[in-house]
Order: C-alpha cells, then sequence, then structure tokens
C-alpha cells in the first residue's frame, strides 16, 4: 500500500504541474480590470445618484411626511445593506459569482429604470402641492407600490453587486504569482478609489441636475449610467475567471458545530496536526490549512472513533458524525474574523458622524465663499472627505506601498491589520479634532454670531466653514487604512468558497455602525436632556454641547483601539505569518478543472 500510494502521490503532483500551467494562462488579470472597474464605476454611479437625493424626492415629488420619507429611506438602506448576505450565500451557494453579477446588474438597472418613470410619468406620482394650499396629497396605494417595486429591485441588485464585484476582480488575479498578489493588493485601493469617484459625482453634478434642472433627467442619468455598467461587463465576459459554486458554505460551518457538540465529551489527543482526521475533497478550491492550536474545542469534530465509517475515497460516510480537520480550521478562520469585525463597526461610528452631524454644524457655520454671497450646500462637505480618501489612495499606492516595501521587506509594506488599526486610530484622532473645532465654532456663535445670514436652527458662527475639512480629511484617511484594509481582511481571511459572504461582511458593518451610532445618540439625547449643562445634542446646536458628544465617541474609540491591538496580537493569519502575503494551494488538476473556467 505505501508504494500505491507514493505512485499515486507521484502522479497528483504531476497533474498538478499540468492543471498550474493551463490554469494560469486563464489568469488575465489587470487586461480584465477595465470592464470590471469601469462597470463598478457606472454602478455605483447610477445608484448613489439616486440614493444620494432620495430622501428630497420622496418628500417633494411623492409629498411624503419627513418622518414616512427617512423610515423608508433608512429601511430600504438597512434592508439593502443586509440583503448582501443573502445575495452572498446564494453566489457561494448556488450560482458563482459571475452569474450573480450579470443578474444583480440588470436587475439594478430595472429599478433605476422604474424609479425613473415615477418622475417622469405624471400618473405614477401625486399632483405637485399648491403654493397656497397647505394640505398636498399623498401618493395612491398603485403608485406607492410602483414605487416599492422599483425599491425590491434595487434591493436585489445591490444585494448581489456589492458582496461580489469586488471578490470577482480578485478573482482575476493568479494569487500565486508575485505580480498576481500585487495585483489584488492594488485593485482593493482601487476600488475604493472608484467607489469614492463616483460618489463625488453623485452628490454634486448628478444631485444638481436632480435639484435643479428636472427630476424625470436627473433619474434618468443614473438609469442610462447603470446601462452603461450592464454593457461594460458583458463586454469582458470571455476574458473573465468564473469561479464556480461549490454548494452552501454554511453546511460545513454547521456540521463543524454540531459534531463537536457532539463528541465534547471525548479527550484532545496529542499532536492533533497528525492524527485528526482529514480529508480534502479533490473538488475543493479552499487553501488547504495547517493546523492551529486556537479553539481546540472544535478539534474533537476531527476525531474520528471506531463508530465513524469512510467511504472508498477516504470522505466521511456521515459527515454530520465526522468533520475534516480542513474543515475545522477553515471554521477556525470565520471565528478569528468575528472580534476583528466587532472592531470595525466601533470604528465606522467615527465615520458616520462626519455624514450627519458635520453637515449640522456646517448648517451652522459661515459657508460664504470670501466676500461673495454664494453659499457652499451643507449636505456637500462630505466630498471633502471623499476626495481626501481619493487623493491619498494613489499615493498610499503608488509611493507608500513600494517605499514600506523596501523598509520591511514585506508585500504590501505593512500587515493588512497594521493597516487596519492605523485606520482606527486615525478615526480617533477624526473625533477628537471634531470636538476642538465644534468648541471654537460654538465659542465663536455665543460671542460673535454672523449677522444677515438666517438659520432655522439658530444663530450662524462667524467661524468659516473651510475649518471643518480638516476633521473630514482625517476621517478620509482613516478610511483610507481601515475601510480597505477591512476589505482586503476579510477577503483573504475567508474560506475561498465564502469570500463572496466575506464582501457582505463590509457592508453589514456599515449598517451595524450606524444602528449603533442611533442607539448612543437616543441615549444621549434621554440622559442629558434634563441635565445641568442641557441636552448635548439640541436642535441648535449652539445650546448643545456635540464636542461633548464627540469626545465621548473619541474615548469610545480610544478602548476600541486597545481592544483592537488585544486582537489583532491574538490573531492568526490564514496560513501563513502575517498578512502581507495571500497563497493559495492547488493540489489537484481536477480541483481547477471543474471548479475554474474561463
Amino acid at each position: 500500500m505505501g508504494k500505491i500510494d507514493t505512485v499515486r502521490t507521484m502522479l497528483n503532483d504531476k497533474t498538478e504541474e499540468t492543471s498550474m500551467e493551463v490554469h494560469e494562462s486563464n489568469y488575465r488579470g489587470w487586461k480584465a480590470m477595465p470592464f470590471i472597474i469601469g462597470n463598478e464605476t457606472f454602478e455605483k454611479l447610477g445608484a448613489l445618484g439616486t440614493l444620494a437625493n432620495l430622501l428630497i424626492y420622496l418628500t417633494t415629488v411623492f409629498n411624503m411626511k419627513s418622518i414616512t420619507a427617512a423610515t423608508i429611506v433608512n429601511v430600504f438602506n438597512g434592508t439593502t445593506n443586509f440583503g448582501t448576505l443573502v445575495g452572498a450565500y446564494l453566489c457561494d451557494t448556488y450560482f458563482g459569482r459571475y452569474n450573480t453579477l450579470a443578474f444583480s446588474t440588470v436587475m439594478s438597472f430595472l429599478g433605476l429604470l422604474a424609479i425613473d418613470l415615477t418622475a417622469a410619468v405624471s400618473k405614477l406620482h401625486p399632483p405637485h402641492c399648491a403654493k397656497d394650499s397647505p394640505i398636498c396629497q399623498g401618493p395612491t396605494p398603485g403608485q406607492l407600490a410602483f414605487l416599492m417595486a422599483a425599491f425590491g429591485l434595487m434591493i436585489i441588485g445591490a444585494g448581489g453587486v456589492r458582496p461580489c464585484n469586488l471578490a470577482f476582480g480578485a478573482d482575476q488575479f493568479n494569487p500565486k504569482t508575485e505580480s498576481g498578489k500585487r495585483g489584488i493588493n492594488s485593485f482593493f485601493n482601487w476600488y475604493f478609489f472608484t467607489f469614492t469617484f463616483a460618489q463625488m459625482i453623485s452628490l454634486t453634478l448628478i444631485v444638481y441636475v436632480q435639484s435643479n434642472v428636472s427630476w424625470a433627467i436627473g433619474l434618468a442619468i443614473p438609469a442610462i449610467l447603470m446601462l452603461i455598467a450592464c454593457l461594460v461587463f458583458f463586454m469582458g465576459s470571455k476574458i473573465y475567471v468564473k469561479v464556480k459554486a461549490t454548494g452552501s458554505p454554511m453546511t460545513s460551518v454547521a456540521q463543524v458545530i454540531a459534531v463537536s457538540i457532539k463528541k465534547r465529551r471525548l479527550k484532545p489527543v496529542d499532536q492533533p496536526w497528525l492524527t485528526l482526521f482529514n480529508h480534502i475533497p479533490l473538488n475543493s478550491i479552499n487553501v488547504k490549512l495547517p493546523y492551529t492550536n486556537q479553539f481546540r474545542f472544535l478539534d474533537k469534530a476531527a476525531i474520528k472513533t471506531d463508530e465513524d465509517e469512510t467511504n472508498l475515497d477516504g470522505s466521511p460516510r456521515d459527515p454530520w458524525k465526522l468533520c475534516s480537520m480542513q474543515q475545522v480550521e477553515e471554521v477556525k478562520c470565520l471565528m478569528r474574523v468575528l472580534p476583528i469585525w466587532i472592531s470595525a463597526v466601533i470604528f465606522y461610528i467615527a465615520i458616520v458622524q462626519q455624514h450627519t452631524y458635520a453637515v449640522f454644524q456646517a448648517v451652522q457655520s459661515d459657508r460664504r465663499l470670501g466676500n461673495s454671497e454664494f453659499q457652499i450646500p451643507a449636505a456637500s462637505y462630505t466630498v471633502f472627505l471623499m476626495l481626501s480618501l481619493s487623493i491619498f489612495i494613489p499615493v498610499y499606492d503608488r509611493i507608500l506601498v513600494p517605499f514600506m516595501q523596501r523598509l520591511t521587506g514585506k508585500e504590501g509594506g505593512i500587515t493588512i491589520l497594521q493597516r487596519i488599526g492605523i485606520g482606527i486610530l486615525l478615526s480617533v484622532i477624526t473625533m477628537i479634532v471634531s470636538a476642538v473645532i465644534e468648541e471654537r465654532r460654538r465659542t465663536i456663535a455665543l460671542n460673535k454670531p454672523t449677522l444677515g445670514i438666517a438659520a432655522r436652527r439658530g444663530d450662524i458662527s462667524s467661524m468659516s466653514s473651510l475649518w471643518l475639512i480638516i476633521q473630514l480629511a482625517i476621517a478620509g484617511l482613516a478610511e483610507a487604512f481601515g475601510s480597505i484594509g477591512l476589505v482586503e481582511f476579510y477577503y483573504k481571511q475567508f474560506p475561498e468558497n465564502m469570500r463572496s459572504i466575506a464582501g457582505s461582511l463590509f457592508f453589514c458593518g456599515m449598517a451595524g455602525a450606524s444602528y449603533v451610532s442611533s442607539l448612543l445618540i437616543t441615549i444621549v439625547h434621554k440622559t442629558t436632556e434634563g441635565s445641568a449643562n442641557g441636552n448635548w445634542l439640541s436642535e441648535d446646536l449652539n445650546k448643545g454641547r456635540l464636542d461633548y458628544y464627540y469626545y465621548m465617541i473619541a474615548v469610545i474609540g480610544a478602548f476600541n483601539f486597545a481592544y483592537f491591538l488585544v486582537c489583532a496580537n491574538w490573531f492568526k493569519y490564514k496560513g501563513g505569518e502575517d498578512g502581507s502575503a495571500h497563497t493559495i494551494e492547488i493540489t489537484t488538476q481536477s480541483k481547477q478543472s471543474e471548479k475554474v473556467s474561463a
């Protein structure tokens, strides 16, 4: 038997070399990027061009009350972000990333087209309110149903596009070559660059057309851009690497947990890396993982007893009674990521404030440019955060990374967790700077308000709103390190057959931060409402203490940074010593020819 096994190993090694040569020729790398990044850019321009002004659209065209419109938008955004989990599951389990993206992009286009029709066709929206009439006619059930159907199409589209497009782009690079690994790292940077670029265009040009020219034309532009995204995506179909779905990845996770519970009374084995049952299916696309000594209670799922039987190919006869060490290690990968994800949720709380309360700061600051009467719209200040991110990404990718590579000898210059840690630290600095600027704005407003500028919330501070650029620029740098690092971290640390789910985890973190931020606002509002110093979050910022609220988030962020350092020190990267490299092992010809096609 020993000689047979030796011969079999030699044959597998030989076929592995052959398959690698065929497989490597399928990777087109940056040749496929014009189609993927082009699709990503136009898709984001289309989707964000509609979502950026959705609240105003519902209140002005559909005559909804502010609270009703805000509720619909919040539910829509939350459902869209958490819907990525469903889309990722269906992608990894049944359809694969290419098919999911193809279907979802078309659904997004149909959703945007339907929303544009609600503006262009008079029968699909309520009549305009009369100027002198305080009562406006709301939407009919039919009009509301058509609008909700359009939202449903957009949710379906976003649920498939958001978790899959990043992983699909990274699939185009060969992770076994140095150029391929560099390409993956650069792709994450350029992905965020296009995302931020699309946001800036949407918040300026498209929003301007919608608000000042025509809603029908302004909503037609995103629909046309989404149509272009569809065409660009399908143009590259022949050169894409298309990783096929391998069945439900969560079934294996459930099996490991269930079997480890069933076998919890078994004694741990000596030298588990040698004695645990280990079988890797020929059609698996996952990396062969070495044994790790974390979460050792899961090891019992791979202890083979006299009652456990195997098939002729070595696989367990009943996978709900015996799991492989490979399966156990994949579950350990997931469990190691979760503490980092919790830290990411807290990290995003600081970023959320720059999209909400920073706008209120701008409202009560002097937004005039020089001596002119022109005022920068308060909502447009978020562009400075995105501008900071967009400018820094090329500098980081082309200048800082090569410099740090020479300095540290690591592929990305620094590890992924180091990059995330810098982002978290910058988020703390962002909140401290925001508090200092708000304290200055409030003091000037109380002592030297600006005359001649009316404000519904309270007096306008004579402090120039351009001071807010400082905190927004630092927040942009925090995202450049933290957000991009997190996306790369999820992608590389999840099992290969769960990368779409890894992509959805990023959006779930953003949704979680929004919910936690809302909870904090509610708690602070109710706690400080009757205090001696007054409500921190008063409608009139001059009567409140927003700076105290910012300092509170900075303290939470500091604790989060300490928590992250503990988690990062404890963390073990998947199959390697650090997160600067990502190596994928290919075991058999079957593994590649059956699961990867181009």
